[in-house]
C-alpha cells in the first residue's frame, strides 16, 4: 500500500473540488459548440454539434433565446430510442428525430422546465432540436429528408 502525505492529499482533494465546481459552473451557463449547416429543402439550418455525452446532456439548457434558423444536432454513436427531456431548459422547443440518413422519423413540441419524456418512434442516430414550431410552420413531416455532412449528404 502506497502511503500518501497529508500534504498531497489535500492538494488532491482542493483539486477535485475545484474541477467538480467547475462542473456544476459550466451547467449554469449556456455551452457553445462547433456548428455545421444543415438544409431542409431551401431552409438553412446552422446547428451546433453535440456529439460526447457531456454535450448531450446539457444540449440547449441555460440558453435564453435561439436565432430563427439555429438549433442544436445531437449525434449518437449507435441507433438507439433516444429520449429528451427540458430540465433547465428556457426556450419551447420542437424536436425532429431523425435517420441515419436524415430522414424525420417523429417530432416532439417540448415544454421548457419539465421533466416530461420526449422519445423517438424507433432507433435513430440523431435528434434536431429547434425553437418550436420551426418545422410546422415550414410543413416539414415525418419523411422529410435533411441533407448535411452528419448524414452524409450535401
Amino acid at each position: 500500500m502506497t502511503r500518501i502525505k497529508p500534504r498531497t492529499l489535500l492538494a488532491v482533494q482542493i483539486l477535485a473540488g475545484a474541477l467538480a465546481c467547475g462542473a456544476v459552473f459550466a451547467q449554469d451557463r449556456p455551452q457553445r459548440l462547433a456548428s455545421t449547416q444543415l438544409t431542409a429543402g431551401f431552409h438553412l439550418i446552422n446547428a451546433e454539434v453535440a456529439s460526447t455525452q457531456e454535450q448531450r446532456a446539457i444540449g440547449l439548457m441555460n440558453r435564453p433565446t435561439m436565432p430563427a434558423n439555429d438549433g442544436m444536432l445531437f449525434v449518437f454513436e449507435q441507433p438507439g430510442e433516444q429520449c429528451f427531456w427540458m430540465k433547465n431548459t428556457l426556450l419551447p422547443l420542437s424536436i425532429a428525430f431523425l435517420d441515419e440518413d436524415g430522414s424525420i422519423v417523429n417530432i416532439a413540441d417540448m415544454k421548457p422546465q419539465t421533466l416530461d419524456s420526449h422519445c423517438s418512434a424507433k432507433p435513430v442516430r440523431f435528434a434536431l432540436e429547434m425553437n418550436q414550431g420551426w418545422f410546422a410552420k415550414r410543413a416539414l413531416k415525418p419523411g422529410t429528408r435533411l441533407k448535411g455532412a452528419p448524414f452524409g449528404s450535401r
